[in-house]
């Protein structure tokens, strides 16, 4: 990792808000990856009579209408969420990344195709495209709901990557490995891209949280996840015919995708204005 990107990540941690948001991030991705053992089964139902039961010493954050233990159904939600979350925009930027790569660098007739393209796609709001892509399947796969949210992301990373390519193309060392016949794939791979890393992050930090919101939206609306497997969106979905009498089993899902998102954006805050200069 390059130095000023070091630097903007030190920055960033030293930041309240930044540190606050990462120890959250990190907290929960620990929470849902090591505590499923130690909870009830999420899918377990010992009473369906008993019903929505509250929060207690006998469940923490009490049970849903089917008798299912919140907690567990919380954490391995999370699971699924993060999951797809991660996954997706990995994906989102990796496309992103690679077309905002090859537009900045080539310029020319191949610089104006792709971000004519691109313009063109961003035109068409992502949930419009989202909406389109899953309503091919009558139950949506969470690798095809994967796909969808990544293909349908990567736009604007491309024109803040391009944006990008077109300035530091112009740098002295760039010019200096084009002068001694570096390929172009070498100063895209050891030079460019590299150095544009750090929006590409903060651009990765923003894309997690809007990732959680699209998922939860699309479950909630029966087209993401599909019960029983649990996922935030799903769980919420689930709680609606119980919200007035049983809040706690739509709250706690609605709880953790806020708290999840305010801490994504609380470290892309932080590492945008440790990566600005104007706030250096």
């Amino acid at each position: 990792m390059i130095g000023p990107l070091r630097q903007a990540l030190r920055q960033s941690w030293t930041a309240p808000g930044g540190r606050t948001g990462l120890v959250v991030l990190l907290s929960m991705t620990a929470i849902v990856l090591l505590a499923p053992p130690w909870l009830a089964d999420p899918a377990a139902i010992p009473d369906a009579a008993a019903g929505a039961l509250a929060p207690g010493s006998g469940h923490l954050f009490g049970t849903d209408q089917l008798n299912r233990d919140v907690l567990a159904r919380l954490v391995t939600g999370g699971r699924v969420s993060l999951m797809i979350a991660g996954l997706a925009v990995a994906l989102a930027m990796t496309l992103g990344a690679g077309v905002g790569l090859v537009a900045g660098y080539a310029g020319g007739l191949i610089d104006t195709i792709l971000t004519r393209l691109v313009d063109g796609a961003l035109a068409i709001p992502r949930i419009f495209l989202l909406l389109l892509l899953v309503l091919v399947w009558e139950r949506v796969p969470v690798g095809a709901l994967i796909v969808a949210l990544g293909i349908t992301g990567w736009l604007e990373t491309a024109r803040l990557v391009r944006g990008e390519v077109l300035r530091l193309r112009r740098e002295p060392y760039v010019l200096a490995a084009r002068a001694l016949g570096a390929s172009p794939a070498r100063i895209i791979l050891h030079h460019l891209l590299p150095n544009a890393m750090g929006p590409l992050l903060v651009a990765a930090t923003l894309g997690l949280g809007d990732v959680i919101l699209l998922e939860a939206g699309l479950s909630f609306l029966g087209l993401g996840i599909q019960p029983p497997t649990p996922s935030w969106g799903v769980m919420i979905l689930e709680a609606r015919p119980i919200l007035l009498s049983a809040p706690w089993a739509g709250l706690f899902p609605g709880a953790a995708i806020v708290t999840t998102v305010l801490a994504a954006n609380l470290v892309a805050d932080a590492l945008q204005s440790a990566l600005d200069p104007r706030t250096a």
